[in-house]
């Protein structure tokens, strides 16, 4: 592993223990809500936040008792933190000039790196001036110009707009790619995780619930926040064969299981009906609508009853049923649309 780490940090009201390793090469990304210790632990791997205890290897040295500019590695903050009395130029040059590189080296370095990310005719413009697509590739040259072993990115998508997002999100991945040391990314948000990284660390209120690829953090949810991140509806019961019961609820299932087990399915997978329908669906109960949005092409409807549920349907189908809050329904899922796992 490039990076091994075993973070422990102690406030009054928050507690961070966490493990985490990346290998060279590797892009990890911790994901979480807000508030649950995503950016403490990032800043516990740059040495900004002291840590309470644990330890910080890289490359198989211990890194955690040195000073930050002793680690070797990069940071990306989420507002870029460039130096808004310098050029572009010499805000990446800054790095090698603190390592002890000369002038003319150092801005021969920098000015590589702008090209590599595509701003060599901005080499002279100051942060004031760039916009903010330019100034998030300037603050990932001047994190390379370092050459560090470990690139640490803190939200480094969420001061862009959406179509600028869009279009940096896809310069940065491939940015990524050629980077031969250690990557840790955090975020909330499920999209950049997903299209980022090659491996997720869920972190909430201060642990790490779930760790795994993203297809198999998608297919297999563990907690509520990973479940809503991926559009499923998540439900945690005991399962008997091929039925796992939750609370009043029996879910039929196509997996055969026995003990705790999780039960998903997307909320596109719910048929909703004003009478009870003709025909025997497995899984079926009373609801009562709580709430009605719309959601991409479909309106989303949220329920309760036996459990709280998420169901997606496309306006004319909402529109035909004269979905209203308050109204009862009947919401069913076919036992071939639901997905079982161990807890």
């Amino acid at each position: 592993m490039s990076v091994r780490a075993h973070l422990v940090v102690e406030r009054p009201a928050f507690r961070l223990d966490v493990r985490i390793a990346a290998a060279a090469g590797e892009v990890v990304a911790l994901l979480g809500p807000n508030g649950a210790g995503k950016t403490t632990a990032l800043r516990g791997l740059a040495g900004l936040t002291p840590l309470s205890g644990g330890r910080v290897e890289l490359d198989g040295a211990e890194v955690q008792r040195l000073p930050p500019e002793r680690r070797r590695i990069g940071v990306v903050f989420q507002d870029y933190l460039l130096f808004p009395h310098l050029s572009a130029l010499d805000n990446v040059a800054f790095g090698p000039r603190c390592q002890g590189l000369g002038k003319a080296a150092a801005r021969r370095v920098a000015a590589e790196l702008l090209d590599r990310v595509g701003l060599a005719g901005h080499a002279h413009v100051r942060p004031g001036r760039l916009s903010g697509g330019q100034a998030q590739r300037v603050a990932l040259a001047r994190a390379l110009a370092v050459r560090p072993r470990l690139l640490l990115l803190d939200e480094p998508l969420a001061a862009l707009d959406a179509h600028t997002r869009l279009e940096i999100r896809a310069e940065l991945r491939r940015h990524l790619a050629g980077f031969d040391g250690a990557t840790i990314l955090v975020t909330h948000d499920a999209l950049d995780a997903m299209v980022l990284a090659d491996r997720l660390v869920v972190i909430e209120n201060g642990a790490v619930v779930q760790t795994g690829t993203p297809s198999e953090i998608a297919r297999h949810p563990r907690t509520d926040y990973v479940a809503r991140l991926v559009g499923l509806n998540l439900y945690r019961g005991e399962a008997d064969g091929h039925h796992v019961v939750v609370g009043d609820v029996r879910f039929s299932s196509v997996e055969r299981l026995t003990g705790p087990a999780f039960v998903a399915f997307p909320p596109s997978a719910v048929a909703l009906y004003r009478s009870r329908p003709d025909g025997s669906p497995r899984n079926l109960w009373r609801a009562v609508i709580d709430g009605i949005e719309r959601h991409g092409d479909n309106v989303r409807v949220h329920l309760h009853g036996p459990i709280p549920l998420l169901a997606d349907v496309t306006p004319s189908a909402a529109a035909d049923l004269d979905l209203i809050p308050g109204q009862d329904v009947w919401a069913a899922v076919k036992a071939t649309e639901t997905h079982a796992y161990p807890a």
